[in-house]
């Protein structure tokens, strides 16, 4: 089971970004860092805290087969509670959530995922990774998201995973009392090694409770990096980068 190191990482990410070299020692599901941003890295994840709208702006993580499938299933304590790293700093709050409007404490990394370990299964539940979801999103085709990526990891030994909000004009507006910002939509992106080759596709989900089939969602890498002005897998060598990010493989993901 893996566990980022949190200083060697983050260090090694904002020096290669300041000095402009080569990313490609970054975790592989890590989007571009710029100095100065707060990266969180917890035992099953990364996330990018954003102190304004008091959600993540984007949630890292590889999920193995290993992971999927452990040899024991843990749970933890599942209290929502902020993240310990935001100390002192502007956070979102468990309380911010509750309301009768339908929001939900919607995981970006799911705690599904994060059955292989207490410590992972527990940190799943930090504000850092959670956003106000549509209910029936959250339990609908959000989840159905997520069965995806399980079944990549157990199909193909891992996939890398990017994911998060996209606010959009804002139009749901912010919950609670410290305003937490409601986002329009969600985005998904999954990177997988298959027959030798890299393979990626994205998503774009509506903040809705409408119900949707996988490929009225799916979109191309280049196309969701245009969409949020995110450079998306970017350790990913040079060579095939392009190639990989602007192409669906509809054989692999629509199985």
């Amino acid at each position: 089971m893996k566990q980022y190191n949190f200083i060697l990482t983050t260090l090694l990410c904002l020096s290669l970004q300041a000095c402009g070299q080569s990313v490609q020692k970054l975790p592989l599901e890590w989007p571009a860092v710029s100095p100065g941003q707060d990266v969180y890295v917890h035992t099953g994840y990364a996330t990018l805290y954003n102190r304004e709208t008091l959600i993540p702006d984007w949630v890292a993580y590889e999920l193995t087969a290993n992971e999927v499938n452990p040899p024991e299933r843990f749970r933890g304590n599942e209290s929502f509670r902020f993240d310990p790293e935001t100390k002192g700093k502007r956070t979102a709050y468990r309380e911010d959530y509750k309301n009768d409007n339908g929001w939900q404490r919607g995981h970006m990394a799911p705690k599904a995922d994060m059955r292989w370990s207490v410590q992972a299964y527990e940190e799943s539940f930090y504000l850092s990774n959670i956003c106000p979801q549509n209910g029936k999103l959250n339990s609908g085709d959000w989840e159905t998201t997520e069965k995806l990526a399980r079944r990549m990891a157990e199909r193909y030994g891992s996939v890398y995973i990017v994911c998060g909000p996209i606010i959009g004009t804002n139009k749901y507006g912010t919950l609670g009392e410290h305003k937490v910002v409601i986002p329009d939509a969600f985005f998904k992106a999954f990177l997988i090694k298959a027959n030798g080759n890299y393979q990626s596709i994205a998503m774009v989900l509506p903040n809705e409770g409408t119900h949707h089939e996988p490929e009225d969602y799916w979109c191309t890498v280049n196309e969701l990096e245009t969409l949020t002005g995110m450079n998306l897998f970017p350790a990913l060598d040079d060579s095939i980068e392009e190639t990989v990010e602007d192409s669906i493989d509809m054989a692999i993901w629509s199985r």
